[in-house]
């Protein structure tokens, strides 16, 4: 597997400034004056200028990458500054892309950005990563990591993955040197809703720091030729307990994109595969993820009209009481059973009344709705947009999260 295969290292010049830029790099034998030509004639694509993205851009963009791609189509959130630190509050309402741009260009001017401000999809995928000698997943969803995989094992790209949730955090580089890739590890997707996201099941604004910071070392290490990666390694981070773990990884000799009888020859539908949306905009929009069949909705202003005409309406909040401390409808009478006690509980719930069942964003209340159809219930509705849209267009004296 070649790299620098775009620019040859050794017609790339450093300037005066940039030889005192770098001069911590200069001065290890590791790095040198020929290594850090390596990282200017270098290029990396990062998929998402997220909290994974946003240290990775920026130690990138400091060590010297001379190229750097950014696949981003979202825009800055309130929710997002507790850790995606390479946007501000002034950038609040901004494409992610810009306020991303405007950060390396000062960390280093030198560096070439490609902006692209697209969901990754498999008609585009081949295109856009082709001109990149590595490749970083700095995703939040399972169809993406698909897609990403499969794409890199296709053009032969090294893929250097990083995953967050709450506490806990994962990273390896998978295709590289012979070593195993994501279908390796994960052959199948976990179940539609099984696995929530980061805007569900939160996450600890240090943790993406801590898990891109290993990915942009890794990256580097690969770019520059040195070191051990964690080609056919596992690494697990557990913030709260503050430990590393390792799992060794093999390749499956079974595998479909990566084994010596693939079956998998161009890239597939991966929502379709996974069952899930892979460009989830909720924690923006407020619109809940398909999770698989679709449920009864009403919106905030419809329950609203209900409850002021005097409909017997129960109102379920399937969030966690941690949740229900931030805010909730208790006013308005809402019962709070988490979504995974919902089952053992059942018994609190009457199937004869009707039943307005709502969560933060109107994800978790549908998996409930459809879990609970399975047990006899049917008069159930899903808040739509979750209590957060109930704030922006009933009583904005509630707090959004």
């Amino acid at each position: 597997m070649s790299l620098h295969n775009q620019i040859d290292p050794a017609a790339i010049q450093l300037s005066h400034e940039e030889v005192r830029r770098y001069s911590r790099h200069l001065i290890m034998p590791e790095v040198g004056m020929a290594g850090q030509k390596k990282l200017k004639a270098s290029s990396v694509l990062l998929i998402g200028a997220g909290g994974l993205g946003s240290p990775l851009a920026m130690y990138l963009a400091a060590a010297g990458v001379g190229r750097i791609g950014l696949v981003d189509y979202d825009v800055v959130d309130y929710t997002n500054l507790q850790r995606q630190i390479i946007h501000g509050t002034k950038d609040v309402g901004r494409p992610k892309l810009d306020s991303a741009a405007d950060r390396i260009r000062d960390i280093n001017p030198h560096v070439q950005l490609d902006l692209y401000e697209v969901p990754l999809t498999s008609e585009n995928a081949l295109e856009l990563l082709a001109p990149y000698d590595v490749v970083i997943d700095g995703t939040d969803n399972f169809p993406t990591r698909y897609l990403t995989n499969d794409a890199c094992v296709l053009l032969g790209k090294p893929n250097v993955y990083g995953s967050i949730f709450r506490f806990e955090g994962q990273a390896s580089v998978f295709n590289y040197q012979d070593s195993p890739c994501y279908r390796c590890l994960y052959p199948e997707p976990p179940p539609p809703g099984l696995v929530p996201s980061c805007a569900e099941g939160g996450v600890l604004g240090i943790l993406p720091g801590t898990i891109g910071a290993i990915q942009a070392t890794e990256a580097i290490k690969i770019l520059l030729g040195i070191g051990s990666s964690l080609s056919g390694r596992l690494l697990l981070y557990d913030a709260l307990h503050m430990s590393f773990d390792e799992v060794r990884l093999r390749k499956n000799p079974n595998c479909p994109i990566c084994g010596p009888n693939r079956t998998i020859h161009q890239l597939i539908d991966y929502e379709q595969f996974c069952g899930m949306p892979a460009h989830d905009r909720s924690e923006f929009t407020g619109q809940p993820q398909s999770n698989g069949q679709a449920v009864p909705e009403i919106t905030p202003l419809e329950l609203k009209r209900r409850l002021d005409s005097g409909d017997d309406l129960f109102i379920l909040d399937v969030r966690e009481p941690h949740e229900w401390d931030i805010s909730n409808l208790s006013h308005l009478g809402a019962y709070l059973i988490p979504k995974g006690h919902v089952l053992d509980r059942m018994g609190e719930l009457d199937t004869a009344r009707e039943m307005v069942v709502q969560c933060r964003t109107g994800v978790r209340s549908a998996d409930v709705i459809r879990l609970l159809r399975q047990h006899g219930f049917s008069k159930m509705v899903n808040l739509v947009g979750g209590i957060n849209r109930w704030a922006d267009e009933v009583e904005p004296s509630l707090p959004k999260y």
